[in-house]
This record gives structure tokens, C-alpha cells and sequence, in this order.
């Protein structure tokens, strides 16, 4: 089969490789249809992630097809319709049984990281029975491609953690896909207004299209006061970090208010400067997290019912094999004003 394969931080190849197997009776091996981008592939990419080796198949997300299942696989058969998360879970070990399934002791966030991933033309799926979603007939699956990943972190990491709640002022920082699911889902909660910070004006014309009620361009260095004057001085009651560098890091917290929330979403490859000088006295939350899943299948209902509609994110389609034209599009997102990509499979 072809899959794109990593060679160290700015290398990468479609190339042959073996079709994965069976290995473990609770593994599935599925038939991508379709799959995406993600940035924590870019981030893989500038080997901020040391632990995915050379020759790591990349990707976590997608949409596909059983091809085979092991013997002790259950809810899924050759012929099925499957929804991939990004988070393998065993569904029997201490923290999958507290809902940790992010640290599931065999499993967690594996694909294309520690095993062989999603942007291949197959991919094997440990403890499929607890890994994959049944798709129902009919079912939109460019839209499904975005709940293998982008929605459940934008809402789990950012909204919930962030603890987002009806009247709340709220700052999203970072309008790429992840940033954009947790606008999208925020809105659940009916804040009071949200304000979206990003450095490329056309991703924040989208924004206000998905719901910002006020959006600002941090390329001049002065977002920290525009923020300030947008709410009064106070600062804002949830800030949500989704890009995941040092800069955006400290800008939530020069605009966080007094009793809020910092909720991390962002991948970081570098040190982040706390400035307990300021904070110590704001009764100020911050969290991290990586994706549990946990909200798959309610988010699953609502973008089923229309509640939801996160294909709007797409805004380019490649064939599998143009994976790499596909990464140049993606990589160079305000010049190509991209989002999310589907890459799809025939």
C-alpha cells in the first residue's frame, strides 16, 4: 500500500509500505475513505513530538471501511462503515475506567505517533471494539472526518476545561481548525461574547461567519490592549489557548480576568513562561489536557441532527496520493486560506 511516511522533521515521502495486519485478536485493519490534516502533524513535522521515529506512517483521523477484524473484535465486521478516533482506547485499565482514555496504559494518542497512523491507504486499529464508531447508512462522512479529532478537543480541552458558562466572556486564541471547533461548540453554553485573536485577517472573517462576536488581529503586537478595552479593563473569563507557542501561551494570560479560566488546548514544543508575579493573586485556573474522547458519541448526535455542522471547516479536497500537495496547502494556510483538508481515498 502507499502512505505518507515521516524521515525526521521536515522530511516526508509517499511511499510504499506493507499492508498492516492483524496483530492482537482486538485489532481491526480499515480501509481509509477519507482522512485529514491535522496540526499536530505540522508539529510533528518541525519535530516538536521527538517519540514518532523515522518511518512513522502520520495521521490520527479519519473515515474508512473494515477490512478485517480479529478474533476477539465484536461490535465491528468486515463491510463496516467506521469513524476513527484519534485516542486507542483498552476500555478495562485504571484510567480508561476513569474516562482518561488519553492515558490509557495500552493505548492513548498512538496513531501516527507511536504506531503506524491514518494517511495511508490502510491502517490497523488496536482495541477496535473500544476505537472505532459505527457510521450509519447515509451518513456524511467528510463531516465525521472532523469528530476523530477536531471537535471532541476543541470542546473537551477548551470549552470544558475552560469551564465556559452562559454570560461568559470568552477569547479563543488561534483561529485554525481546532480553534474553530471549539467556536463552534462553544456556543452550546451561550457565552456572552467571543472574541477570536489571530494573526490572518481571512481566518478571522470566518470566524465571525461561526459565530465571534468580536475578533482580533494580534499581528501588531498590541492584542493584550485591545482585548483590555473590548471588556472594560476586566480581562475576559475563559481564555483558550489553540495554537501552542510561547506568545499566544502568555497572551492568555495578560487578557485573563480575575476568577478565570486558562484552558490549553495547543500543542507545545517549547518552555512557557508562568508569570506567578501576576497571577498569584487572580484566582486564575489553568488547564491541560489531551483528548479524551469522552464527547465523541453526543457530538456524533448533534452533528447527525444538524445541530452541528462542522464540514463547514473544509475548505480543500485532495486525492490521497496529492497528500503532499495537500501539506503544502495546509502548511501555508493564510496564503492558500485554508482549514481543514479531506484527503480521500478511491
Amino acid at each position: 500500500m502507499k502512505a505518507l511516511v515521516y524521515h525526521g522533521p521536515g522530511k516526508k515521502a509517499w511511499e510504499e509500505k506493507p499492508k498492516p495486519v492483524i496483530i492482537k485478536p482486538t485489532d481491526a485493519i480499515v480501509k481509509i475513505l477519507k482522512t485529514t490534516i491535522c496540526g499536530t502533524d505540522l508539529h510533528i513535522m518541525k519535530g516538536d513530538l521527538p517519540d514518532v521515529t523515522d518511518g512513522r506512517i502520520i495521521g490520527h483521523e479519519g473515515v474508512g471501511i473494515i477490512d478485517e477484524v480479529g478474533s476477539g473484535v465484536g461490535s465491528f465486521k468486515k463491510g463496516d462503515h467506521v469513524l476513527i478516533s484519534c485516542i486507542t482506547s483498552c476500555g478495562k485499565c485504571e484510567y480508561c475506567k476513569k474516562g482518561m482514555y488519553s492515558h490509557c496504559t495500552d493505548g492513548g494518542w498512538i496513531l501516527g505517533n507511536l504506531i503506524d497512523g491514518c494517511q495511508a491507504e490502510y491502517v490497523r486499529i488496536p482495541h477496535a471494539d473500544n476505537s472505532l464508531y459505527p457510521i450509519p447508512a447515509g451518513a456524511d462522512e467528510e463531516a465525521l472526518v472532523m469528530l476523530s479529532d477536531i471537535l471532541p478537543t476543541g470542546f473537551e480541552c477548551g470549552v470544558l476545561n475552560g469551564q465556559v458558562k452562559p454570560g461568559d466572556v470568552i477569547a479563543i486564541i488561534g483561529a485554525g481548525p481546532v480553534g474553530m471547533a471549539a467556536l463552534l461548540t462553544s456556543q452550546f453554553y451561550t457565552p456572552a461574547e467571543i472574541i477570536v485573536i489571530d494573526v490572518d485577517d481571512n481566518r478571522l472573517a470566518v470566524a465571525k461567519t461561526f459565530g465571534a462576536t468580536q475578533t482580533v488581529n494580534s499581528a501588531d503586537g498590541t492584542a493584550t490592549e485591545k482585548v483590555m478595552k473590548l471588556t472594560g479593563g476586566r480581562g475576559v473569563d475563559v481564555a483558550i489557548e489553540a495554537v501552542g507557542i510561547p506568545a499566544t501561551f502568555e497572551l492568555c494570560e495578560e487578557i485573563i480576568g480575575a476568577g478565570g479560566h486558562i484552558a490549553n488546548i495547543g500543542v507545545h514544543g517549547k518552555s512557557v513562561t508562568l508569570h506567578m508575579e501576576t497571577l498569584w493573586s487572580k484566582n486564575i485556573t489553568i488547564t491541560t489536557r489531551l483528548v479524551d474522547t469522552v464527547t465523541t458519541s453526543m457530538l456524533f448526535k448533534t452533528v447527525q441532527s444538524n445541530k452541528l455542522q462542522p464540514k463547514q471547516l473544509i475548505t480543500h479536497r485532495f486525492k490521497l496520493d496529492q497528500v503532499i500537495e495537500a501539506y503544502e496547502t495546509f502548511g501555508n494556510a493564510a496564503k492558500e486560506k485554508a482549514l481543514k483538508v479531506i484527503l480521500e481515498n478511491d
